[in-house]
């Protein structure tokens, strides 16, 4: 993803657009891909969808055209062809023939064409159940012309796919989805030309249509969608003519300011659509089950009960009562629940693929349309055959509970994803200019609407938002997301500043790519084969005369006696259990690790966790606060340690350098012995109010970047900073201060020499302190077998004297931001599992070359964005619940896996009729439903267990032992 540069301004940031990624070229440009070419024609006489569907379809009936889409609302078509096989006036006669008038709209100057790239988008994947609908996905959109790269990710329900929007556009990708079986919609792309808005302020008809007409006269816009019932916002347009702001700007302002746009993400989406879909299979499962409930009840206990049995029995028309009634309630169940079924088999199998789906239907239409042959042979015979409604009605409820738990399973993935979207930045304050460069206001914008060029204002402390250049002001900035170390670093006009970028991370799981998940994608072919075997085995034996005839149910035949267990073997083989051993335990997992502080980014990952060997970590704020603290208040004079306190605190609480914060929170800390309240969002707040009543009356303050401050109190002056200050105000330092200053710094303390009335009054010792439950971590993960490093670009004394004190024996100093990558791989020889565990951009290389990526949550998102796991609230504990977690959720899927193969182990040759000579024991196919049913229930129910975890607590870290 590309860095967007952008100008800060700090206190200011001018149009620099380095680093920007070029663009496709507008729907109006002309697009060749090989011999093709691409126009756009006004549209004149459609009124409704109906018209569109028309005019695409009269289009795609033309030889040559390869691709085609209508958009209603702006009355264009844009056309794909062949010029060799298409002219012109073929795509306006094809229309016209479809009584609608047709324009060729004339192409813009090309002048400022650019090289076309590919694109990367993310879809939406509905109906994907096990690793062979991930398969079948993955490999269908591979095979298309102009895909370059597709993952699917069954955790979420997410692909991300690399084309060229040359040969395929985002709606072929759907379309091919979609008749593979499964549903999908398009999220996003980075050619960033979609827009999702939540809308305020709509109270009528006409603000719907007021919207509507802005955004028809909006030149740019090529399609848009209003959910008058969610008020949201879906607008794709150019990104040539266009911007995401701009668009805001245009709607709020042509509706009067009656309407208010924000800016959703689209990710943040995903979680309402993952809870939607789990509402809808409990309705689908509970009306399943209230229509197969009375077949059931009719079959096994009515022939108990004389009464209702007889009413069964009774004949109304060609067939007794009990069978209009199955066949009625079972039809609902077959054809009007089961319906997705269905759909998603034929998809499959018209391309050659094959899945849970198509086994489903395989089973239960085997099972119903046997039965109504029976029914009908008996009815125009006498001869009444056995029949089998509530095996399909029975089955299809069965796989809709599993369906619905797996729902449950993923809701548990949509809650990392909310919170990973949740780690974007939120606004940003941009500065409005005039037009001879004047800024005449300030205006507060959401982070996603940043654009290059922007000049952005940024307060002290707060989080630069995006990557740029000072204009304008000098401040200090803590930059050790970038250096490594704790010091606050200058920042002048053109000096580079890097923040967050402006787009969220796509958090994609690649849960299909673990390999043992294989399994499943063959066993389809292979449970049909075991069927028809089973079948022909069967028949042929009785009609050899290899069983006698007392074995066949009554007024049955051999090839009803061979279909039961053919079916059963069909329906009880089905490898769903297999296939959800793995993803239901990852999508669980996931969850829990987001609910307990440790958001996964993959499923590799939780499986390389459980075997890591060594963990490597950065220092600054790593294992230190990343946060600069008072350590020490050293007085050399006869003045009162409170008094010296004040004095150093008055004069620093002008200053914004974070060290002059530190100090005013030690000196207000040690006046009031209460937590330091005072500061907000990196700001000093009422001076004036009762918290800072205490501070002296200062004169002539002045800042000096790179040495301290100064200022008068009392009439006499102050110098608060480094040896440079002291050195050039003509002050000597004593042997004795001088001696404290370095054995400070040889503790890896910044040493502050304070001089009142041109005397050296005291020092104070600053340092970035441990975090405090780093020495019991370092001790937890080698009480788990776990060796930990650290790794930093301080000198070797320092490095020593922070690893003695955590615990840690294994150091590397003084390593430059570039070998922190290098450190990482020479531990990864011999083929051992190493972990990175770091914060800053610095860490981010070292981050991506380890096998498992650990992100501290309030690093940078470029080291989020590299890393396998985000640690969101930047605990080292949550290292060892990452690693734990991941152990525990692997030993889950082991015993998923023994729960799945020991129902097909033991039920397939039970369901195959094996041990039926000797102890005529079989499986009815409702009950081989039932079966394979309890075995997907199973290993759902067993990874649903993983939500009882509990992350170890610090206080019995220590008590773990390897296994």
């Amino acid at each position: 993803m590309a860095r967007i540069m952008r100008d800060l301004q700090l206190t200011g940031v001018s149009a620099e657009d380095a680093g920007e990624e070029d663009r496709l070229l507008s729907s109006y440009d002309e697009e060749n891909s090989g011999d093709l070419r691409r126009i756009q024609v006004r549209v004149t006489g459609m009124t409704c969808a109906a018209c569109s569907n028309s005019v695409e379809s009269a289009l795609m009936s033309v030889n040559g055209v390869v691709r085609a889409s209508v958009a209603l609302l702006q009355n264009k078509a844009d056309v794909t062809f062949d010029p060799a096989l298409v002219k012109d006036e073929d795509i306006t006669n094809a229309i016209e023939d479809a009584g609608f008038e047709a324009e060729i709209l004339p192409e813009p100057s090309t002048s400022h064409s650019k090289p076309h790239r590919t694109l990367i988008g993310q879809f939406t994947i509905g109906g994907m159940t096990c690793a062979a609908c991930v398969n079948s996905v993955e490999g269908i959109l591979r095979k298309l012309p102009g895909v370059k790269k597709a993952v699917v990710a069954l955790a979420t329900s997410f692909g991300e796919v690399e084309y060229d929007p040359t040969v395929i556009s985002k709606d072929d990708i759907i379309n091919a989805i979609e008749d593979a079986g499964f549903e999908a919609s398009f999220v996003q792309s980075n050619e960033q030309d979609k827009l999702v808005l939540g809308v305020t302020g709509v109270a009528s008809e006409l603000d719907v249509q007021m919207l509507e007409g802005n955004l028809c006269n909006l030149k740019g816009v090529r399609q848009f969608h209003f959910d008058r019932k969610c008020r949201e916002l879906e607008i794709h347009f150019d990104p040539e003519l266009l911007n995401s702001r701009t668009i805001v700007d245009e709607i709020e302002s042509s509706s009067y300011g009656k309407l208010k746009l924000l800016v959703k993400n689209p990710y943040s989406r995903m979680s309402s659509k993952d809870l939607e879909e789990s509402s809808n299979m409990f309705r689908l499962f509970t009306a399943s089950l209230f229509l197969s409930v009375p077949v059931m009840f009719m079959q096994v206990i009515c022939p108990h009960i004389p009464l209702l049995y007889s009413l069964l029995l009774w004949r109304c028309g060609p067939f007794q009562m009990g069978d209009w009634l199955d066949w009625a309630l079972v039809t609902v169940v077959q054809f009007v629940i089961g319906k997705r079924f269905y759909v998603a088999a034929s998809r499959a199998l018209r391309n050659g693929s094959t899945n849970m789906d198509v086994l489903v239907v395989l089973g239960t239409s085997a099972s119903y349309f046997y039965s109504v042959c029976a029914l009908l042979y008996g009815a125009m015979t006498g001869f009444w055959s056995p029949t089998y409604f509530e095996a399909s009605a029975m089955l299809i409820t069965f796989v809709l509970f599993g369906k619905y738990l797996e729902s449950l399973a993923k809701g548990k993935t949509s809650d990392a994803i909310k919170k990973l979207v949740e780690l974007a930045p939120a606004t940003a304050i941009l500065l409005i200019k005039d037009k001879g460069g004047k800024v005449v206001r300030e205006r507060e914008i959401d982070a996603l609407l940043i654009q290059p060029g922007d000049v952005l204002k940024v307060l002290p402390g707060t989080k630069v938002p995006a990557d740029g250049s000072v204009v304008w002001g000098s401040s200090y900035v803590n930059e050790s997301m970038v250096t490594g170390e704790s010091a606050p670093v200058l920042k002048e006009v053109n000096s580079s500043v890097i923040g967050a970028p402006y787009l969220i991370l796509i958090w994609s799981p690649y849960v299909g790519n673990l390999p043992h998940l294989q399994i499943a994608s063959v066993f389809v072919p292979v449970v049909v084969t075991l069927g028809l075997l089973t079948l022909l085995g069967w028949y042929l034996a009785g009609v050899l005369g290899g069983y006698p005839k007392e074995w066949l149910p009554e007024n049955g035949n051999y090839f009803v006696f061979s279909l039961m267990f053919a079916i059963s073997v069909v329906v009880i083989a089905c490898p769903c259990a297999l296939g959800l051993a793995t993803p239901t335990a990852v999508m669980v997992a996931t969850g829990v690790g987001a609910n307990n502080g440790v958001l996964i980014k993959g499923g590799d990952a939780l499986e390389k966790a459980q075997k890591i060997k060594y963990v490597i970590f950065d220092k600054t704020g790593t294992l230190t606060q990343g946060k600069a603290t008072v350590t020490t208040a050293k007085v050399f004079s006869g003045m009162d340690r409170g008094e010296f306190l004040t004095l150093v605190a008055s004069a620093e609480a002008s200053s914004e350098h974070p060290l002059a914060k530190a100090v005013l929170e030690y000196a207000r800390h040690f006046h009031f012995f209460d937590e330091p309240s005072a500061f907000k969002d990196g700001q000093i707040h009422g001076l004036e109010s009762k918290s800072f009543g205490w501070l002296l009356d200062v004169s002539d303050f002045s800042a000096l970047p790179g040495q301290g401050v100064q200022c008068f109190i009392g009439g006499k002056k102050i110098l608060v900073g480094n040896r440079k200050l002291m050195t050039e105000n003509c002050l000597a330092i004593p042997d004795h201060v001088e001696n404290f200053v370095v054995e400070l710094e040889e503790s890896a303390k910044t040493g502050i020499l304070v001089a009142y009335d041109n005397d050296i009054i005291g020092v104070l010792g600053v340092a970035d302190p441990l975090k405090r439950e780093a020495p019991v971590v370092i001790e937890g993960l080698i009480k788990m077998g776990v060796n930990p490093v650290m790794v930093t670009g301080d000198n070797w004394r320092t490095a020593r004297a922070v690893a003695k004190e955590v615990g840690i024996t294994d150091v590397r100093a003084e390593v430059m931001p570039s070998g922190k990558a290098d450190v990482v791989r020479s531990f990864q020889k011999g083929g051992n599992i190493v972990a990175m565990v770091g914060d800053g951009i610095n860490d981010s290389p070292a981050l991506a070359a380890a096998d498992v990526g650990m992100a501290i949550g309030a690093g940078t998102d470029i080291a989020i964005e590299a890393a396998d796991y985000v640690l969101m609230r930047s605990s080292l504990e949550d290292v060892i619940t990452a690693i734990d977690l991941s152990r525990k959720t692997f030993a889950r899927i082991r015993l998923n896996y023994i729960f799945a193969s020991a129902y097909n182990i033991v039920a397939i040759p039970v369901a195959a009729g094996i041990f039926f000579p000797w102890l005529k024991i079989k499986l009815p196919p409702w009950v081989a439903g039932a079966c394979m049913a309890l075995s997907s229930v199973t290993v759902v129910c067993s990874s649903l267990l993983l939500r009882r975890y509990r992350k170890p607590r610090l206080t019995t870290i220590l008590e773990i032992t390897v296994e």
